[in-house]
Formats: C-alpha cells, structure tokens, sequence
C-alpha cells in the first residue's frame, strides 16, 4: 500500500467507522455465539500472497463483527463506560503514523513534554493541590499509564520499597525478607479485583476492610485493624482507597482515612478509576476532598473522559518514582513497560475540542440519565434501588430472591437488546445498570426500562409463582404485576386459554 492507495483507503475507512458509529443502534449489542467461533472462519496460517483490502473489510464484516461486544452501543449499560469521541480517533491516528517509542526524553521531547504538560491541565481541571503539579518547584508531575491495574501496582510497589527502607533505617539488623513477610495491606472490601492482584504479584499480605451500610470504608473501621495488626506484631505499610466502587460507585471517606494513614506511615493510594472523571464538575468536587492526604492518585480519562482506551492518569507519579528508582526525572521508570505510546496527543485534541465546559456537560449529562432511570425504577413497586445513585450508575433488582433476580438477567441477556451485568451487595444479586455510550439519550433509557419490565412480565408467570420469597404486595397499585398474587393453578389456566386461542386464531404453515 503506498501513499496513493492509503489517501483512498484512509476515507474509506473514515466513512465505515462513521457509519459504523451512527447505525450501531441497528446491531445486537451483545453477539449470540459459542466460544471458539472464529477460526473456522479464518484460515489457519498466514497467506502466502497479499490479499486485497476489500477482502479484508468483506472479513471485517463477516468475521469480527459477529463477535463484538458494542461497547459503544447507547443499550450498552454493562460494567462502566469506555470511553469514544471522534477527537481521540484521529488523535490515536496521528500517535500511530508518528509511531515513536516514547521511553525517554531523546527517544521523542514532544512525547515526554505534551504528557507532563497534560497531567498539569488534568490535575488543575481536577483542583488538585499544588503538589500534585509538575510545574511546581519540580516536585509533583504525572504520567499516562495504561490502566488502573497497573497504577495499583506502582503505587503498592513504591509504599513496600519506603516501608522496607523506614523499618530497616531504625532497625538496620533486621533482615529485609523477615521485614518483607510481616507487611500487610488494606483495601475495602468493595474494591476492584485488580487491587488484591497487585497484592499477590507484590508479594505481601493484603486484608479487606469492612464497609458500613453505604458500602463505604470509614475511618474507624481501618483505625481497628491497623491496632489488632500492630499488636501482633505486623506491618501496615499500604491502603488502597476506592472513589466509586465497581459494585456500586460508593466512596470511601478520605478525610477520615487519610489523616490515619498520615499518622501511621500508611501510603494512601486512591483509586478513582471511574468516578475520577466527574471531579471536574464543581458540584461532584467535595467527594475528593482529603486527596491532600494521598500519597498517589488514579483515575482513568478512558472511561468517562472521551479519551479512548487506553488511557490512566497517575497525576502524582514523581512521588513513587522518587522512592521506587530514586531518579523521578527518567521517564522510563514511571511504568513498568520501558516502551510507551504518544497517549497524551489524544488528551490534548479532546481537550481542546470539547473545552472544559463541553467534559462537563458530558458528565452531568449521563449523570441526569441515571437519575431518570433511577427515578423509573423507583416509581415501579415490583423493583427496589439497592446503593444510592451519585454518578452514572444505579444498582436496582427485583423484590424477592436472588434467582428470581438471576433468571431476569438471564433473559436479558438471551433478548440481547441491552447489555447489563451484575454485582453482589450484603449477600443480594444486584443488577448494574450504568450509562456508558456518548450518545445516549433519554429514549434510549425510556426503551432500556421497557424492556426491562416487559422481560419481566413474559417470565413473571414462572417466576412469581415459584418463588416464595416475593412479596404478594408488591403490585397491589400497578395492575401489570396483579399475576404475582394468582396462585399456580390460575397461572396454569391462563396459559391454557392463550394457547387456544393462539391455535385457533392464526393459521399455521406446515
């Protein structure tokens, strides 16, 4: 392909994705197919001789997109947003052709400045203290990581290498792996998985904090066990703070936990990988109040920032370079990988082209969806709201037994209009519904609850009868839900009728 052919191949590409995005309401947002179904459809080995680009976007069609999960679809409502804006295409577009390894500051100056000049607009759009800025006195600074997992591990790295380094400068007889063994981390136990795997690949002890009833970790309940750890003789050394919990989007109290971790040589990490985002708002601001406390920070503008993947912002990673590597100065050991992307350049074109004002009503936009689809919920007596709904996200289920709540997504999923996946909360099957795509709207919360309930209402017939746990009250005002009060024979009977008159009212083609 030379210069020529990929000018025409390039707006051809450009108008497929474009209409990709503007008609991908047309598709199923979830595929209905069996693992392994694509290498029967492709051959087994490379070929010999090059094929045409028209066969490959043929393939395109009839091999990939069978197989795709929508995440940008406006029904897709599962796990949380990843984030898509035309800006940040053509950004990764240019990242691509300029194609540079970016691990120093030789190896590409615009790649290393335009990032660190970019965590210095996130960090004073997020409000941050100043010694999160590198700009500065040199003290502060970020870097892009390429996702939270990774931002998780650096940090909990970074607080073992200081905690091994404080212990062994008051106690320099004491063998480095007896210390090693006696340090232990904490996070909630509504963190994301992610952070008990850094744990494991760090090699130390991690204990799961108990929440209260929002789902939250306060500060006497971390305060209790760093004391029982103490007192037998173990080492606090990490905390792992959550800002919107993958359950439920709940928010652990910072200025209850960070003056504790401050006191006790507790490294406070805070890992806001969704919720991070909406702190650009004013109104959602004071829910980072006490970052002045944390010692590292995260969030990831691939999810709810228009950034497309993969994009993760430590906006204070001088921090744990200084401590893990001793030369914050040297890109290459802000990360683990040595090679990284031109990420910035997507920040800088969403940035520029939405302005801050343009993020924010992005923000309070799938914000607003969320309240009218909680609102939705809460208007249907045959449903509960299970965590209180602060972003974009509303847990809710079915009154009644966690089957019954189970079996309903099962058939969601099997219609496979919209997309949700589920959570646990005090030991209920919760369904998550969370506004993901850029594009969606109103109606498309209005047609997501239709479905939702008219799902139900096709099942309810086998459901509602056969689960003792659900309240024979709870329709007595919504005379849709008045067969969750018939018993098994009346349900039967009326299965009998419609079948009848099915039979005898529709000719059959045979």
């Amino acid at each position: 392909m030379d210069a020529a052919e990929f000018r025409r191949r390039g707006r051809e590409m450009v108008d497929y994705v474009a209409d990709y995005l503007e008609n991908i309401e047309q598709r199923p947002v979830y595929p209905d197919l069996e693992p392994g179904y694509l290498r029967p459809l492709i051959p087994a080995e490379a070929p010999l001789e090059p094929e045409t680009f028209e066969d490959i976007m043929r393939d395109v069609e009839r091999v990939i997109m069978p197989g795709v999960t929508h995440w940008q679809s406006p029904y897709f409502y599962a796990y949380f947003p990843a984030a898509s804006s035309f800006p940040a295409m053509l950004a990764d577009m240019l990242s691509g052709a300029i194609g540079c390894i970016g691990f120093s500051w030789a190896a590409s100056p615009a790649c290393t400045e335009l990032e660190t000049v970019m965590m210095d607009w996130l960090g004073r759009m997020l409000q941050l203290p100043e010694c999160f800025i590198a700009e500065t006195h040199g003290h502060g600074g970020g870097v892009i990581q390429g996702t939270a997992s990774e931002a998780t591990l650096m940090a909990l790295l970074a607080a073992r290498c200081k905690a091994i380094r404080r212990v062994q400068a008051s106690s320099p007889e004491t063998p480095e792996a007896e210390i090693f063994s006696k340090l232990v981390a904490y996070t909630s136990e509504q963190a994301h998985s992610s952070v008990e795997r850094a744990a494991l690949i760090g090699g130390v002890m991690m204990r799961k904090v108990p929440t209260d009833n929002s789902y939250a970790v306060r500060g006497d309940m971390l305060k209790k066990m760093l004391e029982e750890d103490k007192s037998a003789g173990l080492i606090p050394f990490y905390f792992c703070a959550t800002l919107g919990t993958t359950p439920s989007c709940a928010f652990d109290r910072l200025t209850e936990l960070g003056p504790i971790c401050n006191e006790e040589n507790v490294w406070m990490h805070v890992d806001a990988a969704y919720a991070g985002s909406a702190f650009i708002c004013p109104e959602f601001r004071p829910l980072l109040n006490g970052i002045e406390f944390a010692n590292s920070f995260n969030f990831n503008p691939h999810k709810w920032l228009l950034v497309n993947f993969d994009c993760s912002a430590i906006p204070d990673a001088a921090a744990i370079t200084t401590i893990v590597f001793c030369s914050s100065s040297v890109l290459q050991h802000w990360q683990i990988p040595l090679g990284r992307r031109f990420r910035s350049l997507k920040m800088w074109f969403v940035f520029r082209m939405y302005g801050l004002n343009g993020l924010q009503s992005h923000i309070r936009k799938q914000v607003a969806l969320a309240k009218e689809f909680e609102s939705l919920v809460r208007a249907d007596k045959r449903f509960e709201i299970c965590a209180e709904v602060i972003m974009g996200l509303v847990c809710f289920r079915l009154k009644g037994s966690n089957e019954r709540n189970q079996n309903l997504l099962k058939k969601i999923a099997k219609s496979r209009e919209i997309h949700l996946v589920p959570c646990q909360l005090s030991g209920r099957f919760v369904l998550r519904f969370a506004v993901c795509a850029r594009t969606t709207e109103s109606r498309h919360i209005q047609q997501a609850w239709r479905h939702i309930t008219h799902t139900f209402m096709n099942s309810c017939c086998f459901l509602c009868t056969a689960d003792k746990n659900f309240p024979k009250n709870v329709a007595q005002d919504n005379h849709h839900s008045t067969v969750s009060q018939w018993n098994q024979n009346e349900v039967m009977l009326l299965h009998m009728v419609l079948l009848f008159l099915y039979c005898f009212s529709f000719p059959h083609n045979r």
